[in-house]
C-alpha cells in the first residue's frame, strides 16, 4: 500500500504519488568539491537532499537514475565566456579562492563540470518523446545560479540551470522558464539571459541581500524586456506572502508565457531554519510553490519540470522540503485560499509593485 502524506493543512487524502518514475541525477563527484575548512556550500547538504529522495520513496515515489555526463566546454560556453570557461580549465586540480566566499579544491571544477553535464542530461530525457517520466530532480554541486557569464561568484563555478536551458533551445524548445525561488537573488541566470526573450526568468528572494540585485524594476532589456521577473521580499516574509506571490505574478506570468520547460533553481535558504538568511518559509510552503509551478508546467509544458539544487543550509530543512517539493511537484495539489490577513503592508506593496512592473509586459494581471 502506498504510504500518504501531508505536507499542507487540509490535505483531502488523495494518494499523492504519480505513477510516473522521478528523473534522478547525482554523482559522488559532487561530494568531492570540498573547502579545507568549514564551508557553509558543504558535502553534507548532498547527504540531507539525498535522505530527501529516500523519504519521498518511503512515500511511494519510484525514481530513475540517470547517469550524468560531463559538461563540454562548447555546452558551458552557451551561457558563459569563453574566457570564463578557459578561467576555469586554469583552475581544475589546484585549490584557489575565486572570492570571499567562493572556492575550489583539487575536484571542483571536475564537479562542476559533471554537475552541469548532469543538468543537460536531465533535460535530455526529460524532452525524450519516449519518456515515461517528466518530472525530475538534480542533486547537484557546486551550485549555480550566482554564475555569471563571465564569472564565478557566491559559492557557483558553473550556472547549471542556465547551461540547462541553453540545452533546450539548442535541442529545439522555443520557451523555457526558470522559475527561482532561493532566497537569494539569481544574478547570473539574470545575466545570461537579460537580453533573451526565449527564457523567462522568474526570481523571488530577500532583499536587500547578498548579492543585492534583483529589484522590481531590473525586468530585462531590448528582446528580452519583460522577460526577467523580481519579485524581491523583504525579511520575514512567510507561506502566505510566498502563496501570494505566487498567485498575483509568478503564476500568471508563467501562464502567459506557456513555457515548453520549467527548470526550477530550488534554493531552501528562504527556509525559516537557514541561517544565512532571514525568511520564514515552511516545508509546506516549499510544496506550494512546487505546487503551483508544476500545474503550470502540466498545462503548457507536457508536464516537464526540473528541480535545481542550488542553496539552503540548514540540514534538516533541506530533507523535509526537498522531499515536500518533489511530492507536490508530482501530484499537485489545488493552492491555499488567499488571506490578506497573514500579510502585512510592507509585503503586500513589495508583491503589488512586482505585479506593476510586470504588468507592463504582461497585461492584465
Amino acid at each position: 500500500m502506498v504510504a500518504r502524506f501531508a505536507w499542507r493543512s487540509g490535505y483531502d487524502g488523495r494518494d499523492p504519488v504519480s505513477r510516473e518514475p522521478l528523473l534522478l541525477v547525482d554523482d559522488p563527484l559532487f561530494d568531492d568539491h570540498r573547502s579545507r575548512g568549514y564551508h557553509p556550500e558543504r558535502p553534507e547538504r548532498l547527504e540531507a537532499a539525498r535522505k530527501a529522495i529516500a523519504q519521498a520513496t518511503a512515500h511511494g515515489v519510484a525514481t530513475r537514475r540517470l547517469e550524468p555526463r560531463d559538461a563540454t566546454d562548447d555546452e558551458i560556453a552557451r551561457a558563459h565566456t569563453p574566457a570564463h570557461v578557459e578561467h576555469l580549465r586554469r583552475l581544475a586540480g589546484h585549490w584557489a579562492a575565486v572570492d570571499a566566499d567562493t572556492f575550489v579544491s583539487p575536484s571542483s571544477i571536475a564537479a562542476a563540470r559533471r554537475a552541469a553535464g548532469g543538468a543537460i542530461a536531465l533535460v535530455e530525457a526529460l524532452l525524450d518523446p519516449g519518456a515515461s517520466s517528466r518530472k525530475g530532480v538534480a542533486l547537484l554541486r557546486p551550485p549555480g545560479h550566482h554564475a555569471t557569464p563571465d564569472a564565478a561568484m557566491g559559492f557557483c563555478l558553473v550556472n547549471n540551470a542556465a547551461v540547462a536551458a541553453h540545452a533546450a533551445l539548442a535541442a529545439g524548445l522555443e520557451r523555457v522558464a526558470i522559475v527561482d525561488w532561493d532566497v537569494h537573488h539569481g544574478n547570473g541566470t539574470q545575466d545570461i539571459f537579460w537580453t533573451d526573450p526565449r527564457v523567462l526568468y522568474v526570481s523571488l528572494h530577500q532583499f536587500p541581500l547578498y548579492p543585492g540585485t534583483g529589484c522590481a524594476e531590473e525586468i530585462g532589456a531590448d528582446e528580452g524586456r519583460g522577460f526577467t521577473v523580481n519579485v524581491p521580499l523583504s525579511a520575514s516574509a512567510a507561506d502566505a506572502v510566498y502563496d501570494a506571490a505566487m498567485r498575483d505574478v509568478v503564476a500568471p506570468v508563467l501562464e502567459r508565457f506557456a513555457p515548453e520547460l520549467v527548470l526550477v533553481s530550488a534554493g531552501y535558504d528562504a527556509h525559516e531554519r537557514d541561517p544565512l538568511a532571514s525568511m520564514n518559509l515552511s516545508d509546506a510552503g516549499f510544496a506550494s510553490m512546487a505546487s503551483a509551478v508544476a500545474k503550470i508546467a502540466d498545462q503548457t509544458a507536457k508536464g516537464r519540470m526540473a528541480l535545481i539544487l542550488e542553496g539552503g543550509y540548514d540540514l534538516g530543512a533541506i530533507e523535509r522540503s526537498l522531499a515536500a517539493s518533489i511530492e507536490a511537484m508530482l501530484s499537485p495539489a489545488e493552492p491555499p485560499p488567499a488571506s490578506s490577513r497573514q500579510i502585512g503592508a510592507t509585503h503586500r506593496a513589495e508583491i503589488e509593485r512586482a505585479r506593476r512592473m510586470s504588468s507592463e509586459t504582461w497585461r492584465d494581471l
